[in-house]
C-alpha cells in the first residue's frame, strides 16, 4: 500500500478484507490508536460511544456468524463494535442527580454520528500505522444477536464494526464519483437525467461493473443494487428487526 503520505493515497486508498495471519496487532498499538482516535469530535463532548473489542478466536468466529461469515470477518485478527452508548452517560447523569431524557430520535442520532466519527478516526489512524481495515456494514442488520453475544445494556446500540488486521493484499481501488457529482454550492442542485448518466457513466463503464451485470443476469448496474444486494424485502425485513432492537434498547 502506498504512504498516506502520498498526495495519490487518498485517491487510492483500499479496503482490506484479507489479512496475515502470521502478524497480530499488539494491545499496545490498538490501545494508542483508540486514544488518538478519541480525540475525534463529539457532540458537546460528551462522547456517545464504546467499543468492543473482539479477539478471541472462538468469540471471534462466533461474532463472524452475525456477519453472515463475510471474509473479512472471519479472517481478521481483530474486530472492533462501536456503539452508539447512552447507558454510561445516562448512569453518571443519576449519580450526579441531574435528570436525563436521552431515549429518542434525537439523541440517538447524536450517539450514532460520535460513534461514526470516532470510527472513521480510528480507520485513518489504523491505516496510517500500516494496518488494513475493513467496514462491516452487516451490524445493523443483525443489532439484536451482536448485542447479546456482546452483552451490550439498554441504551446501548451496535452501529459500525471495523475488521482489523494486517494486510495480506492491497485490495482493490474502489471508484468513487466524480467530485462535481456530490458537492453543491449554496444550495443543492437537483440532478437532471443528463447529469446521472455523466455521473455514472464511469462507475457503469468499468470491466467489474460490466461483469456484475452479466454474473447476475441484469440488464443494468443499478439493477444489481436494487435486485440483487439490496432488494427491498430485505431492507423492510432488517428494518423492522432494527426498529425492534432500538425500542428494546430505550430509544
Amino acid at each position: 500500500m502506498e504512504k498516506m503520505g502520498n498526495a495519490s493515497y487518498w485517491k487510492t486508498r483500499r479496503t482490506i478484507r484479507k489479512y496475515d495471519n502470521s502478524r497480530s496487532v499488539s494491545d499496545e498499538l490498538l490501545c494508542d490508536l483508540m486514544e488518538k482516535a478519541m480525540q475525534a469530535p463529539t457532540t458537546g463532548n460528551m462522547q456517545l460511544y464504546s467499543v468492543v473489542v473482539t479477539r478471541d478466536n472462538e468469540k471471534l468466529a462466533d461474532l463472524a456468524t452475525e456477519h453472515f461469515n463475510q471474509p473479512a470477518s472471519t479472517g481478521a485478527d481483530v474486530l472492533l463494535t462501536f456503539c452508539a452508548d447512552f447507558n454510561r452517560f445516562t448512569k453518571w447523569c443519576d449519580a450526579r442527580n441531574a435528570k436525563h431524557g436521552f431515549g429518542n430520535l434525537q439523541s440517538l442520532m447524536s450517539a450514532v454520528l460520535d460513534t461514526t466519527i470516532v470510527a472513521q478516526q480510528f480507520t485513518t489512524l489504523a491505516e496510517m500505522a500500516g494496518l488494513g481495515v475493513c467496514y462491516l456494514g452487516t451490524t445493523t442488520y443483525n443489532a439484536p444477536g451482536i448485542a447479546t453475544k456482546l452483552g451490550l445494556p439498554k441504551m446501548v446500540v451496535p452501529v459500525v464494526t471495523l475488521a482489523v488486521g494486517y494486510p495480506a493484499e492491497d485490495g482493490e481501488v474502489s471508484d468513487r464519483l466524480p467530485l462535481d457529482g456530490v458537492m453543491h454550492y449554496e444550495t443543492y442542485k437537483d440532478y437532471s437525467a443528463e447529469d446521472i448518466d455523466r455521473i455514472y457513466a464511469p462507475k457503469e463503464a468499468r470491466e467489474d461493473s460490466k461483469r456484475f451485470v452479466a454474473e447476475n443476469g441484469k440488464e443494468t448496474l443499478a439493477q444489481v443494487f436494487t435486485d440483487v444486494r439490496y432488494p427491498e424485502r430485505n431492507n423492510v425485513a432488517f428494518s423492522e428487526v432494527l426498529s425492534g432492537f432500538l425500542k428494546s434498547a430505550g430509544f
